[in-house]
């Protein structure tokens, strides 16, 4: 197929690390133009990465009538006055999760999107990855028996005030951060929304920012535990808990790209660990997309999913300020 031109639209520190050499690398796209309201950050990554345009504000990149998709990896506060922007310029949409700061947000963002006719994506790029295909396949042939539980743990250590993740106005705080992750493989291994959610979250006295969240999702027949902390050793895993067996996912989400990805499978007839890879999440889950724009939708994961998410996370908060069980 015809690799599809992208744009990007600002220049974090995600896009350098982990999405510009995976889009460069592929054949499905071109990554074509950068844009940053510093305009010699712009060049300079332009020059670097041997991105062909620049530019210095995000108005002049989605003005570029070559542009076909946008990737928004902005803080959460502007996702969607950014998605509405892209939207006006006839571009499609792969924005960074979470899609807004609330379910509402989310909502607006997708009724928007579908109004002018443009494909909006949230970029969760672990669901991309073999080794979460073929965990839900394991779950779906009854591999470990009927699923009773998933518990994720996911924390880093940061402390500068000045992070964007310190900071509440921008969508700061581990549960809009990486909460996200642990509510959204629970409801993709499940299969299905949570009724009731509970929390217990510790706020920063500097930042006011959530800073160590705890909670529990009911999903009837299965329940849902995780923790995830933004001052705590950097450290992930996702148990997976069956009625015959379990799965333990030993990287869940920031995989390695050069070596295989490891889960170790549990049951009666032994234990064995499976290496799904090596692959990168980011590129699979930015050839997806293409693929979709390419074929006029829809897109890989449909923009209800960020919606009902964002859902999980605001009762998350409900919870929080009554001290018990809201519904979803």
């Amino acid at each position: 197929m015809k690799p599809v031109r992208w744009g990007i639209v600002g220049a974090a520190k995600i896009f350098i690390k982990a999405v510009i050499l995976p889009m460069q690398k592929s054949e499905l796209m071109e990554l074509y133009a950068v844009a940053s309201r510093n305009p010699e950050k712009a060049k300079q990554i332009s020059r670097q990465y041997g991105i062909p345009r620049s530019f210095s504000s995000y108005e002049e990149l989605l003005a570029d009538k070559s542009i076909e998709a946008v990737y928004i990896p902005l803080p959460n506060n502007i996702h969607l006055e950014w998605i509405k922007k892209a939207a006006d310029a006839g571009k499609h949409i792969l924005c960074e999760k979470p899609l807004g700061l609330n379910g509402g947000e989310a909502q607006e963002a997708l009724e928007y999107a579908r109004k002018k006719g443009v494909l909006l994506m949230e970029a969760f790029m672990y669901r991309f990855h073999p080794q979460w295909i073929r965990a839900k396949e394991l779950i779906s042939t009854e591999n470990i028996g009927s699923l009773r539980a998933v518990q994720t743990f996911f924390s880093y250590n940061n402390t500068d005030p000045k992070n964007i993740r310190n900071i509440l106005e921008t969508g700061g705080g581990a549960v809009l951060d990486i909460g996200c992750y642990a509510i959204s493989t629970a409801r993709y291994l499940f299969g299905r929304e949570p009724k009731r959610v509970v929390s217990l979250i510790n706020r920063s006295p500097a930042f006011k920012t959530d800073i160590l969240s705890s909670g529990i999702m009911d999903f009837g027949d299965g329940h849902s535990t995780f923790t995830v902390g933004t001052q705590s050793y950097p450290y992930q895993k996702v148990d997976i808990i069956g009625s015959g067996g379990r799965i333990h996912i030993h990287i869940p989400f920031n995989t390695y790209t050069d070596v295989p990805a490891e889960i170790t499978v549990t049951n009666s007839v032994g234990s064995r660990k499976l290496l799904l890879g090596p692959e990168d999440q980011y590129k699979l889950q930015f050839e997806r997309f293409s693929e979709a724009v390419r074929s006029d939708g829809p897109a890989p994961t449909p923009p209800e999913d960020a919606v009902n998410n964002l859902n999980v996370m605001d009762a998350f908060f409900k919870s929080e300020k009554s001290g018990g069980w809201e519904e979803v």
